[in-house]
């Protein structure tokens, strides 16, 4: 039939030719999904089953992110979620409830703990810190209504790699679920399936992502069971991620593997001149003995990535600590890591007692991919002005 122009608008006649090829995936945006006819109308959020419902769902190009993700990580299936903590949420909310007990590692990464105190405790879920570092003797602390446990090898800041095949055999004996946040190994390093683990998550922000632009999140479970949870819970809690950061996502994906090499290289080499260094008195990074559960690294790691942590001697201040820091003229001060640029945060321990006896002696580096001479000049430097403050 004729249309104005004003309806053209809309419903043009005019296309782009077909035939298009390009090694960049298409970025599909849309929250309308149109349906053949009115029969085939329905709200389900399983798009693998049933074809394409609506956007919150997922598009053409989440769910191209989700099977690559999934892939990469021997799993079932994979969810997108808007960032990491979106992950870590929706999980907790897809498997437990109220009168259920979860298991939570004192190394965890911080939003995660408080996420546990400040949500789920208000809404009757008991929550249990315990030490990471625990393995098997975790079947003392489950209880009757113990539902899940968390895991996250190595730990923030502390770096403790945790024995998760003994975690997942105690729990399994028990009938309690095991969640991993596998983000320091990029979702690669460590093979969470392959060593018990349900459901793995990670912050895709980081190493996948890679360049400190993007926010999403991922989930990836065993079986089509958690998958029917974890299904159920995205859609209700509409945890939509953008088509444009799933883009940006599968171009870092790209580039993973040489990212991943070129920091790994640099960061031992950083890691083990630290560890020679007279003003530390720790290394925390995994591959290297100094840090709590480096055999267990060897064990079940196939590699490492560029966060680590160092302990200052006794005899160094809080301020001094802080000057080091701050005295940092490549490494710049933030908390999201895995970019191409490095970072250095200081923390303080000293209030919190399930914590290692550092104190405010902490420092997170994060290892980009500036030449490894450069950094090393510039810690340098930066540990000469510390000492002499």
């Amino acid at each position: 039939m004729p249309k104005t122009w004003k309806t053209k608008l809309i419903h043009p006649d005019a296309h782009a030719p077909e035939g298009f090829s390009s090694l960049a995936p298409a970025t599909h945006r849309g929250s309308t999904v149109l349906f053949p006819n009115a029969a085939a109308v329905q709200d389900t959020w399983d798009q693998h089953a049933v074809g394409y419902t609506y956007g919150l769902y997922g598009t053409p190009t989440t769910l191209e992110l989700a099977a690559r993700i999934c892939e990469l990580e021997n799993g079932y299936r994979t969810f997108i979620t808007p960032g990491g903590q979106a992950a870590i949420s929706l999980i907790n909310f897809a498997f437990l409830k109220t009168g259920d007990h979860i298991l939570v590692p004192e190394s965890i990464y911080y939003p995660n703990r408080k996420f546990s105190v400040e949500v789920l405790e208000r809404f009757g879920i008991e929550v249990s810190f315990y030490p990471p570092t625990i393995g098997a003797e975790i079947s003392s602390l489950f209880r009757k209504n113990t539902h899940l446990v968390w895991c996250e090898s190595p730990g923030s800041i502390s770096m403790e790699v945790q024995d998760v095949p003994a975690i997942a055999a105690a729990a399994h004996k028990a009938g309690v679920l095991v969640v991993l946040d596998n983000t320091w190994s990029a979702g690669v390093y460590f093979d969470a399936f392959a060593h018990g683990v349900d459901v793995t998550m990670q912050a895709l922000t980081k190493y996948v992502g890679g360049h400190s632009d993007i926010l999403l999140g991922s989930i990836t479970v065993r079986d089509d069971a958690a998958y029917q949870k974890i299904g159920l819970a995205h859609q209700l809690l509409g945890c939509a991620a953008s088509p444009d950061d799933c883009t940006l996502a599968l171009r870092g994906l790209k580039t993973l593997a040489v990212r991943l090499a070129a920091i790994e290289k640099s960061a031992l080499v950083l890691a083990q001149w630290l560890s020679a260094r007279p003003e530390i008195e720790l290394v925390l990074h995994p591959a290297l003995p100094s840090c709590p559960g480096h055999e267990l690294f060897k064990r079940d790691f196939t590699g490492s990535t560029g966060v680590f942590s160092l302990v200052f001697q006794k005899n160094f201040t809080k301020e001094q600590v802080h000057a080091f820091v701050n005295n940092l003229a490549l490494f710049k001060i933030g908390y999201s890591w895995a970019g191409v640029t490095s970072l250095a945060v200081a923390y303080d321990f000293g209030s919190r007692p399930d914590r290692p006896d550092y104190g405010a002696r902490i420092v997170r580096l994060n290892i980009g991919l500036e030449e490894t001479s450069d950094l090393q000049s510039d810690i340098e430097q930066s540990l000469r002005r510390m000492a002499q403050s």
